[in-house]
C-alpha cells in the first residue's frame, strides 16, 4: 500500500449529505474483483448521462477538477452497503482524502485498508474548506497526516483527530497483510519451532 504522508491537491467540492456506496460506484460496476479500473465508474450516474456522454455540470467533469485527488463532501459520506469497491474507485480515479463531518463506519474502515484517509471536520470547518474547494483551478489544499494539519489556498490551517494506530499505518504504507508481514520473522521461528516440536502436523 502506498505511503500517505503528505498530500497538495486539487479539493472537488461535493456538498451532497448521504453520498452511499451504490453512488460512489454503482453495482453494474461491481463484476470484477481487480482493484484496478474503477476510476471510470466512480459517481457514474452522476458523471455520464443516460447516452453515457458526460454530465458538464457534474463537478469531476469540469476542467479544474479532473485530476482532484480531494473530497469535500457532506455528512455521512459512505453510508449503504458495504462494498469494498468504493474506496477501490476513489483510489483508481485519484482521490488519496475524503474529508467530511462523518462517514458510515464500514467504508471509514475500508478507507485505511486501501490508502485512503478520510478526515472527520466540524459543519464550521466544512463550510470554510467547500468554500476553498469552490475556488476551481485555485482550490488547492495540502494534507499534512505527520501534523494532522489541513493548509488552505489562503494560508488558513485546520487541525484533525486521527486515531494513532491508523495513522503510524497510513504513514508507513501498512494494510492488514504488510501489518502482518512485519512479524515475518516471527512467524517463520514459530512455523520452525512447530515442525519440529510436532512433525506429524
Amino acid at each position: 500500500m502506498e505511503k500517505f504522508t503528505k498530500l497538495t491537491g486539487v479539493a472537488a467540492p461535493l456538498p451532497i449529505v448521504n453520498i452511499d456506496t451504490d453512488m460512489i460506484i454503482p453495482k453494474d460496476y461491481l463484476k470484477t474483483i481487480e482493484r484496478t479500473g474503477l476510476g471510470k465508474g466512480l459517481f457514474a450516474d452522476m458523471r455520464y448521462r443516460e447516452d453515457g456522454s458526460e454530465n458538464p455540470d457534474f463537478v469531476l467533469n469540469k476542467p479544474a477538477y479532473r485530476k482532484a485527488s480531494i473530497l469535500v463532501a457532506g455528512d455521512n459520506f459512505g453510508c449503504g452497503s458495504s462494498r469494498e469497491h468504493a474506496p477501490w474507485a476513489l483510489l483508481d480515479f485519484g482521490v488519496r482524502c475524503v474529508i467530511s463531518t462523518s462517514f458510515a463506519d464500514i467504508f471509514y474502515n475500508n478507507c485505511f485498508k486501501n490508502g485512503i484517509l478520510p478526515i472527520k471536520v466540524t459543519p464550521e470547518q466544512l463550510e470554510a474548506l467547500l468554500d476553498d474547494a469552490s475556488r476551481g483551478a485555485n482550490a488547492t489544499l495540502t494534507i499534512d497526516l505527520e501534523a494532522r494539519e489541513i493548509h488552505g489556498p489562503d494560508g488558513g490551517v485546520i487541525t484533525f483527530e486521527l486515531d494513532g494506530f491508523r495513522r503510524h499505518c497510513l504513514l508507513n504504507g501498512l494494510d492488514d497483510i504488510g501489518l502482518t508481514l512485519q512479524k515475518s520473522s516471527e512467524i517463520d521461528a514459530f512455523e520452525k519451532r512447530d515442525a519440529v516440536e510436532r512433525p506429524w502436523s
